[in-house]
């Protein structure tokens, strides 16, 4: 997958969520955030119209997601 490199400003706590749910599943920051832009994309319809890899790759992520949540909120 090719990437590109790009400079965002975000709020110190989506950052903390955004690490300790990237370290939980063993992938890196700039994974993590990739992979939750794609879902929120698809989510709200911002991604292609018909079914492409990174939509389905975006839904199968859903559960990973859910997983990342019940953690971050079972650690307080």
């Amino acid at each position: 997958m090719a990437t590109r490199k790009v400079t965002l400003s975000l709020d110190a706590a989506a950052v903390e969520f955004a690490e300790r749910a990237a370290k939980a599943h063993g992938i890196s920051l700039s994974s993590w955030l990739s992979k939750a832009a794609r879902r929120e994309a698809v989510r709200t319809g911002y991604g292609p119209h018909l079914a492409t890899a990174a939509e389905e790759h975006a839904v199968a992520d859903e559960a990973e997601l859910a997983a990342a949540e019940e953690e971050l909120r079972a650690e307080g």
